[in-house]
């Protein structure tokens, strides 16, 4: 079933993680898989300098260059979710700084700028004398019909302003019209011919401001808070989208798990094992969990993938186009560092499933959980201890999401129902996890102890100081011990393997 769950979270996991991408380049500057770097990053305006006795002035300009930063990110993330091939880019980061029209435009897929896609970025109105904002509408519209944004107009620039003020910017341009248009009736009863033109310009200008007018995908407030905490507020922007996946595999997760119990359930009435309704309890029961866990895998996933897919590593960024690497990795480093505390004594075993426990976000890039212990160390032993240790981790992350998602608010009763019922079963599955790990430890390993202490000593000082050949070296250690047979013994042989195209195990 697991395999099941992954196959059919990997499309949502690599499209949802692609677009998260996009917020990990906004926040860094960098985009490391193409190799480019941003004018600015989240981060690099942050760090920009601040006049104390201007703090509120230079704070919002700021923020209006986090704006567009952020909106960029958000706008493309939607493009790759919907397939679409373009991409929204800052002319800074075209290399036209300060561009005298627009501040971004939209490029093809091969980098052509499409015509009649600039814009400019306005986030106006904010006014340290009106902390509730009630005013900035109206400041907003009052600067842009000043002569400053004539060229803009001129030149039918779109214009994005934040998504709070729009409709109250629109509001107020309508009342702006209708009371001129009055005037500009009495003008004309009057015969006042030149008043009437000026009062007729007036309202056009207005109109033409409306119509150019677009709504940002962020809003006053997340542009500031973007300027002071730019790490939170793309870990939010990160949550949002890992949310969107987490719903979409956890939808086709409750399908693939439904179907199965569906069967199972079936065959158990027909052998008569249970009763109908025992069985409808079963298949709910099952769809949920199953749903729970897809939910954990797309969650997890997305964010994990984002971030491998922005790594300075190549083999990193290469490993977030797979689907199991990614895991394989979390999993492998997560796993050395408690074991190695775990055989030096320096927490017992049961601590030791509480940390893995813990650290089981890190841990989750698909739902191939019970095959990481046999692809990581391929001996039944371990990779059976491994394998639990990861089933242990997916069900208390799964379940700590689930006990944040009961939190919310405003639940409806069903989900509510639902995600306790999934709590419940994963409550158990780490219950039973648990048990089989302290059962393996205590009938197997610590007769053991002295070659997994040397062995995954090894392994964690080749991570420290980022010795690959010493890392190999010390696992296969623990394989060829226990009778298993290793796939390669040094990153040399695994380059070769990887590149004269020839498939293998690992």
């Amino acid at each position: 079933m697991n395999a099941g769950i992954a196959g059919a979270s990997y499309e949502t996991v690599q499209r949802y993680g692609d677009a998260a991408k996009q917020h990990y380049v906004a926040h860094s500057g960098v985009d490391n898989e193409l190799g480019k770097k941003l004018a600015k990053g989240l981060k690099q305006i942050s760090e920009e300098k601040v006049n104390p006795d201007y703090e509120y002035q230079n704070i919002h300009q700021q923020a209006g260059f986090a704006a567009e930063v952020k909106d960029v990110a958000r706008k493309n993330a939607e493009k790759i979710i919907k397939g679409d091939s373009s991409r929204k880019v800052r002319t800074d980061d075209l290399g036209r700084v300060n561009d005298p029209l627009y501040d971004t435009v939209t490029v093809d897929s091969k980098g052509n700028i499409i015509e009649g896609t600039g814009a400019q970025m306005k986030f106006l109105g904010a006014s340290e004398s009106d902390p509730s904002g009630e005013g900035n509408a109206a400041r907003a519209l009052e600067k842009l019909q000043s002569k400053k944004f004539q060229k803009y107009l001129d030149a039918d620039v779109k214009i994005d302003v934040p998504s709070d003020q729009y409709d109250r910017i629109i509001q107020e341009a309508d009342n702006k019209i209708e009371a001129l248009s009055k005037q500009l009736e009495s003008q004309k009863q009057a015969g006042n011919t030149e008043q009437a033109q000026k009062l007729q310009e007036r309202i056009d200008k207005l109109k033409k401001i409306k119509k150019n007018l677009r709504k940002s995908t962020v809003s006053s407030a997340e542009a500031v808070f973007a300027r002071q905490h730019p790490g939170l507020s793309t870990a939010i922007d990160v949550a949002k989208l890992s949310h969107r996946a987490g719903i979409q595999t956890a939808k086709s997760s409750a399908l693939i798990g439904g179907s199965f119990s569906i069967v199972r359930n079936l065959v158990s009435v027909y052998k008569g094992e249970e009763e109908p309704e025992e069985a409808i309890k079963n298949v709910a029961k099952d769809t949920a969990t199953t749903a729970a866990v897809g939910y954990g895998t797309g969650f997890a996933g997305t964010a994990i993938k984002g971030a491998m897919q922005n790594a300075g590593s190549e083999y990193v960024r290469a490993l977030s186009k797979t689907n199991i690497a990614g895991t394989i990795v979390a999993a492998t480093v997560s796993v050395t560092k408690t074991m190695s505390r775990y055989f030096k004594g320096e927490i017992d075993g049961v601590e030791c499933m509480e940390t893995l426990g813990e650290q089981g976000t890190g841990m989750i890039s698909s739902a191939m959980f019970a095959a990481i212990g046999q692809t990581a160390i391929p001996i039944p032993i371990v990779g059976g201890l491994i394998g639990g240790m990861v089933g242990y981790a997916i069900s208390s992350a799964t379940y700590g999401i689930l006990m944040e998602s009961l939190k919310e608010a405003k639940l409806a009763k069903e989900e509510r129902d639902q995600i306790e019922r999934a709590c419940e079963e994963h409550i158990r599955m780490i219950r039973q996890y648990r048990a089989e790990m302290d059962k393996i430890i205590n009938d197997y390993l610590i007769d053991s102890m002295d070659l997994f202490r040397e062995s995954f000593s090894g392994i964690k000082n080749a991570l420290a100081i980022g010795d690959v050949d010493w890392f190999i070296d010390s696992a296969n250690t623990i394989t060829e011990n226990f009778g298993g047979n290793v796939a390669f013994s040094s990153m040399d042989e695994f380059n070769n393997k990887m590149l004269n195209g020839s498939s293998f195990k690992i």
